[in-house]
């Protein structure tokens, strides 16, 4: 995932449990989206990850915690573009 997951991205956290190293309860929460601020290689000790997310909250996340969110598509929208109306003098 480390590869697909850049700076920028959109995450949804989809794990909430506590810590696996420390065992203290973490403040991300289930089914919210976090933006990636920076991806870090480390090979985590849980064995499922090979990098760290920094989402801006506390320190970096082992990534399995999080899904890639896809990227918004871009949607045209028209505009009615309002003009003044042209009166017409009659003589």
């Amino acid at each position: 995932m480390s590869d697909a997951v850049g700076p920028g991205d959109l995450v949804l956290c989809v794990n909430a449990a506590p810590n696996h190293a420390t065992g203290r309860p973490v403040p991300l929460v289930a089914g919210e989206t976090y933006r990636v601020i920076t991806v870090m290689e480390y090979a985590c000790p849980c064995g499922r990850s090979d990098a760290l997310l920094d989402v801006g909250v506390d320190f970096g996340w082992c990534q399995p915690r999080f899904r890639l969110l896809p990227k918004p598509k871009a949607q045209t929208r028209t505009r009615k573009v309002s003009a003044p109306r042209e009166k017409e003098t009659v003589r």
